[in-house]
């Protein structure tokens, strides 16, 4: 039977706060706040539920000293799951407040749990920071490859790209011109290749690739900034243009921006991976 470990440290406070402060989030919304299944009120709840059930199965597998036996590489699975959760709660901090205290106006008891929610996924999405600032790699220190800038980084492509296909695919603002379609497979392609590093780190997969893994990550850098590239010219330019059929709504311009923030992104992946010297596992 193992033994349980329980370190005294920043880290594990710092868990033990996300693990509450979701857990309430999430219990409060469900109990009280009288929220309609389906749309916004769904996400929310998914975010701070995935951000709860993760951080306990961190928790556990740290306190009973498991982490030889899960078969992930725990040097890059706890903060990626940090980084993820700190994306999904601080979307759910936006969310939850605009679609159900601006938009609904709510009164009594209702309101209040959804005052409640919202505090307490500020909170949560506060903590996760923390657990991601102090698990991220030092300078000069050795560590996964997900706990450094690059790795952090693939983490937040993804999560953007997430909600540029939301914001693209309800309804479907791509499909009026070849450009956009083509923005549309940069999204997807530049996707499934930084999920795949995450995946690959994560599941200590990196020696199966046929080249080494850092030339992967250098000639994929350079290609998704090229295509990244490409998609925040033509995306203003073929959506906000009238020659083009003018489709300047609230969502279209908001992928616009994040297509922007998401090449940003991509350039500094390329210059930090071009400097990065790291022990991947």
């Amino acid at each position: 039977m193992p033994l349980i470990v329980v370190p005294t440290s920043q880290l594990l406070w710092m868990r033990v706060a996300a693990l509450l402060f979701s857990c309430v989030a999430f219990s409060v919304a469900a109990h009280g706040a009288h929220l309609r299944h389906g749309g916004m009120a769904d996400w929310c709840i998914f975010c701070w539920a995935f951000s709860f059930a993760c951080t306990l199965l961190v928790l556990l597998v740290e306190l009973f000293g498991l982490q030889a036996r899960v078969p992930v590489s725990w040097s890059n699975f706890p903060i990626t799951v940090a980084c993820y959760a700190a994306l999904l709660c601080l979307s759910a901090s936006i969310i939850f407040p605009v679609f159900f205290l601006k938009y609904e106006s709510p009164s009594g008891e209702t309101r209040d749990h959804r005052i409640v929610s919202t505090v307490f996924s500020c909170l949560a999405a506060v903590a996760y920071m923390g657990e991601v600032s102090l698990s991220k790699a030092r300078p000069g220190e050795v560590a996964g490859y997900m706990a450094t800038a690059p790795g952090l980084l693939k983490v937040c492509q993804t999560f953007l790209a997430c909600i540029i296909f939301i914001l693209i695919s309800s309804p479907v603002t791509y499909d009026h011109h070849p450009a956009l379609k083509w923005c549309m497979a940069v999204y997807c392609i530049c996707f499934i290749l930084s999920m795949a590093v995450v995946v690959l780190c994560v599941g200590e997969w990196t020696g199966c690739l046929p080249i080494s893994f850092s030339k992967f990550l250098s000639a994929y850098g350079l290609l998704a900034v090229i295509m990244y590239l490409t998609a925040t010219i033509l995306w203003p330019v073929f959506q906000f243009n009238k020659n083009y059929g003018r489709n300047d709504d609230s969502k279209t311009i908001a992928a616009a921006v994040l297509t922007a923030i998401n090449f940003l992104l991509y350039v500094a992946d390329l210059v930090y991976s071009a400097r990065l010297v790291f022990v991947s596992g």
